[in-house]
């Protein structure tokens, strides 16, 4: 489903963890990935642009999309729908452009049924204080909005062991470092080099 060079990055986070923030450094600074942006039947926050953050769509579209199968993986959260475009992420793969999603537990664990290769990384928060304190100062985040995230916030990261990598998000530069280390380990895997690029193979394989 991928080209022969692409990888599949999956990351996964509690509401508040900075999982956006992060992807967002990683693929600013890395050449050859780049994110996928998700539908959604949410209204757009405060700073928000569609085609950017998301597609904003209505219900009904996003019903229509389902129907006409355009959607890897489609979960609702916190009553919205989000949902991941098939041919958007099949496209830059092909192309050998590695892609990133943002996406909860359950479409990480769709993700990798159709994606065996996919590399899976959890991001959590240094502690369940500091997730709250970072979404009160969120904007848009009412008081039972805030509740309702640290109700889902255990049940997300009840799923951490799912994944192959694990990034505590207690200092943003750190966090950073180490996402940015899961992409380049993933890469130098022996499977995805041209390993006839590599001079020393090429004598070895012709002594």
């Amino acid at each position: 489903m991928s080209g022969r060079n692409a990888l599949l990055f999956v990351v996964s986070a509690p509401s508040g963890a900075g999982k956006t923030s992060l992807v967002n450094a990683l693929v600013e600074q890395t050449p050859f990935i780049q994110g996928s942006i998700s539908h959604t039947t949410r209204a757009a926050r405060s700073g928000e642009r569609d085609g950017i953050d998301y597609y904003f769509t209505m219900p009904t579209e996003f019903e229509a999309m389902v129907d006409r199968d355009e959607f890897l993986e489609h979960a609702q959260v916190f009553g919205n729908w989000y949902g991941t475009s098939r041919v958007a992420i099949d496209l830059a793969l092909s192309a050998d452009i590695d892609v990133i999603l943002e996406i909860d537990w359950q479409g990480a664990k769709r993700i990798r049924e159709l994606y065996p290769d996919a590399v899976s990384v959890f991001i959590l928060p240094p502690s369940l204080a500091e997730l709250r304190q970072r979404l009160e100062v969120r904007a848009g985040d009412r008081a039972d909005v805030i509740e309702r995230r640290m109700a889902e916030a255990g049940a997300e990261m009840a799923h951490f062991s799912e994944y192959e990598y694990l990034v505590v998000n207690a200092d943003f530069a750190c966090a950073l470092n180490d996402l940015c280390a899961i992409v380049r380990a993933a890469r130098l895997r022996t499977r995805l080099q041209r390993t006839q690029e590599f001079p020393v193979l090429r004598e070895l394989m012709a002594s």
